[in-house]
This record gives C-alpha cells, sequence and structure tokens, in this order.
C-alpha cells in the first residue's frame, strides 16, 4: 500500500464542527497475543464456514445429479417393469395351457358334468336335453347321462356326434336355453383379458396384441 501524505480529508463546518471524518485509519502493525488468538479464531470461523458452504454446495449438485440420472432411468425402469409382468403373464398362461391340456386330457368329461351341475335347476323341467360334442364313447354317454339324472333332470338325452368341436368341448340346447364351452375359445378370452388389463397397467391407450398360435 503506497503512502500519500499530507492529506487531510476531514471536513468541517463554519462552527468547526466534523461533517465528514476522515476515511484515513492507520496501518496495524502490532498485536497482542489475545488479539492474535482472536484473529486465528476467526479465521478458523471463516474457513470453516467457507468449507461447509463448499460441502452445501457439492451435495446439491450430487443430488440434482442423482434426480437427473434417476429422471433419465425411469422410461427404461418402467419398460423393464412392464416387460417382467408381460413375460410373468405369458409365463402363467403358458403353464395354465399345459396343466389345463393335461387335465382335459385325462378327464374330458369333467367340465361337460360340471356344466350339468350347474345348469341342473334350468333344465330339470326340460323334455329333453340334446348334448353335441366329439369322440363320445358308449361310457362317456352313460357317465353323461347319470351325472344328468344325479341333477334332477328326468328328460331324455340325446347326443349328437359333432366332429368340429375340440377335445372337452360340448353344447347343451334344451326347450328354452343353450350353453356351449369350448377350452380353446375360453384359453383365448383369458389372454385378451390379461394383455388388456396389462395395456391399462402400462398406460397404453391400445389393446395389446398376443399371439395365440400355441393355444
Amino acid at each position: 500500500m503506497s503512502a500519500k501524505p499530507f492529506i487531510f480529508d476531514t471536513e468541517f463546518d463554519a462552527d468547526g464542527e466534523v461533517v465528514r471524518p476522515s476515511a484515513w485509519r492507520p496501518v496495524k502493525r502490532s498485536y497482542l497475543p489475545a488479539e492474535v488468538d482472536a484473529l486465528v479464531a476467526q479465521a478458523r470461523l471463516e474457513a470453516r464456514q467457507e468449507a461447509l458452504a463448499e460441502i452445501e454446495n457439492m451435495r446439491a449438485m450430487a443430488l440434482g445429479a442423482v434426480a437427473q440420472a434417476t429422471t433419465a432411468a425411469l422410461p427404461g425402469l418402467k419398460a423393464a417393469a412392464q416387460a417382467h409382468r408381460e413375460q410373468s403373464a405369458e409365463l402363467a398362461l403358458a403353464a395354465a395351457r399345459v396343466i389345463g391340456g393335461a387335465a382335459l386330457a385325462r378327464f374330458p368329461q369333467a367340465p361337460l358334468k360340471a356344466a350339468l351341475e350347474t345348469l341342473a335347476q334350468e333344465i330339470d323341467a326340460s323334455p329333453r336335453l340334446v348334448i353335441r360334442a366329439a369322440g363320445l364313447d358308449d361310457a362317456a354317454r352313460a357317465m353323461i347321462e347319470q351325472a344328468a339324472a344325479d341333477g334332477g333332470f328326468t328328460g331324455a338325452v340325446a347326443f349328437r356326434d359333432t366332429p368340429a368341436l375340440g377335445v372337452a368341448a360340448f353344447q347343451l340346447e334344451w326347450a328354452d336355453g343353450r350353453a356351449d364351452h369350448d377350452p380353446l375359445e375360453s384359453a383365448e378370452r383369458v389372454a385378451e383379458t390379461l394383455t388388456a388389463a396389462l395395456a391399462a397397467e402400462a398406460g397404453h391407450a391400445e389393446t395389446l396384441t398376443a399371439d395365440r398360435s400355441d393355444f
């Protein structure tokens, strides 16, 4: 700092009162031990405050980076979760087809018996019940007639061999009603309902198209 000798910047009014005191202050060149300790403590406090401010700034930057990374990753995470749900659904459907197919192959008349039990009150007053199915032998027909009788049906049971119907598929016709069952169509409806639910959960307006070639 360069010295400026003979500078006197204090201003007085006409009465000798100080209007503006001088801004000059002498440079202190010596300090007492207590003053040194106070200056050191102040410097430490300022350094700590600066370090804390820097840490807070770094923390804010890190949180911002995490938020940006999370935002960027959300679409991928959502797609991965949706793919996992779809794959799980496909696996469940495949397992159900295998288990259901094996059960129907072993007990092909089970759905027809269950239908007769469910419809017992509707068909019991009908004079005639027509059953259309494929590949019913004498033993199967006798079992079905017994199931109808056990449900309270006392009319005549007429069988119509219908090769176009698949395994465990059947059609029931009585005086004032009809019931149909086709395992393949049922599996298709389940797949359609499931894919529609998955599409709605994913936020899509359109219905996903399922590959049902293996039903």
